[in-house]
């Protein structure tokens, strides 16, 4: 019996690809998000509440001239040596 539930999952598994693949690319991409955030941890609603005051606050540190920017390349280079690769 566990083969066949396993067999049948599988079954269903390629089915449900298979119908997906052939969605437009825009309903494809609605349903690669919803099962993407199915995936994620449920809102940190402190952190939610944190990134609300914390990106006006850089908007404007940018907008006034006192945020300290990067290039791209910059970015990269850092991100690089953080990560080690």
């Amino acid at each position: 019996m566990y083969f066949y539930g396993v067999l049948l999952k599988t079954e269903i598994l390629n089915k449900l690809r298979s119908e997906a693949l052939m969605l437009p690319e825009a309903e494809r991409a609605e349903l690669a998000h919803a099962l993407v955030k199915s995936l994620d941890a449920p809102d940190d609603a402190d952190a939610s509440k944190a990134w609300e005051k914390e990106i006006p606050r850089r908007l404007v540190e940018i907008d006034v001239g006192t945020a300290k920017l990067i290039d791209r390349n910059e970015f990269r280079r850092r991100k690089q040596a953080r990560i080690g690769s």
